[in-house]
């Protein structure tokens, strides 16, 4: 008992430091005390995939987990963004949006925060998770919301795109990145004037941002995905009795389609990203999760087209 009471007074501290310093952010921005940052390190190109000399067939920006602590990292060591561009040629793929950091400044490239990385790694994570409940605070998430909207749309336009293109614009996000990306949406809408679908993976989010500019939004969850499952219960904006959350109009207007990778779990060694589990049908995780976004993409191509023959 003794124990456990030294660690809960040791967390307790460093817990109130992270959610002062997440709100600290997103405020330093709203008054511009910090000037987002849009260059990229050095060697690390606006965008991977398709030449930007000709139009793609999408964009798509990748918004990871809360293990996104710089511009190259990932959770998965940048495993699905590369089977997505094998899969998927035509499209130019965007992994440098920071989302959750306000001003777009990478975490581990700080210097306090690179000391901390090497001695209490799991202060990153802490920081990362704090970002996303000041995300879905009622409070910050409009700031929070025009500050990711615009690092989106400020990298989209480095890497290419041009405002009314009509370009389809997809936002992948994984875990707490669904909370940023459907905050993205109004923004992007009315900054670059594309076709927006979202596809969630394991997204946790709380179900209260707008989704009307949205052309659809493809949820890939599981039955074993506990996080997520804990997301749907601690966010009253996700339960059905909220009919007036943006989560429920977009649910009635038909606006969310479902799709089962079980039995995936969230992360670890059977989670959506492993390249060793597998489905019945030989594929690893890996490559399940990778062929079922590819087809969403294609999919949704395929019915624009069919609507803009033109196009």
């Amino acid at each position: 008992m003794n124990v456990l009471l030294l660690r809960v007074l040791a967390i307790g501290p460093v817990l109130l430091a992270e959610a002062l310093l997440a709100r600290y952010e997103v405020m330093a921005y709203g008054a511009r005390w910090r000037a987002p940052v849009t260059e990229l390190p050095e060697g690390v190109p606006h965008a991977r995939g398709a030449a930007p000399d000709s139009p793609p067939d999408a964009y798509l920006v990748y918004l990871d987990g809360i293990g996104k602590r710089r511009v190259r990292d990932s959770r998965d060591g940048g495993r699905l963004v590369e089977a997505l561009i094998t899969r998927a040629p035509g499209l130019r793929v965007l992994g440098q949006v920071q989302p959750y950091s306000p001003p777009a400044d990478p975490l581990a490239e700080r210097p306090v925060w690179s000391w901390l990385r090497r001695r209490i790694g799991v202060l990153l994570f802490l920081h990362n998770v704090m970002q996303i409940f000041v995300a879905a605070d009622h409070r910050y998430r409009p700031l929070y919301n025009r500050a990711i909207g615009a690092q989106i749309a400020t990298q989209l336009r480095l890497a290419g795109y041009r405002p009314g293109s009509g370009v389809p614009v997809v936002l992948l996000s994984y875990s707490g990145g669904a909370q940023v990306a459907t905050g993205a949406v109004e923004g992007l809408h009315t900054g670059l004037r594309a076709p927006l679908l979202l596809i969630t993976l394991g997204g946790f989010h709380n179900g209260a941002n707008d989704l009307t500019r949205a052309v659809h939004l493809h949820r890939l969850t599981s039955a074993s995905d506990r996080i997520e499952r804990v997301g749907t219960l601690m966010f009253p904006q996700r339960w059905r009795l909220l009919r007036d959350s943006g989560w429920n109009r977009a649910r009635r207007a038909g606006k969310i389609t479902v799709h089962r990778l079980d039995p995936a779990t969230h992360v670890g060694p059977r989670g959506y990203l492993s390249p060793t589990a597998r489905v019945p049908d030989g594929r690893s995780h890996l490559d399940r999760t990778a062929d079922t976004v590819t087809a969403l993409i294609h999919a949704h191509r395929g019915a624009a087209a069919r609507d803009d023959p033109l196009r």
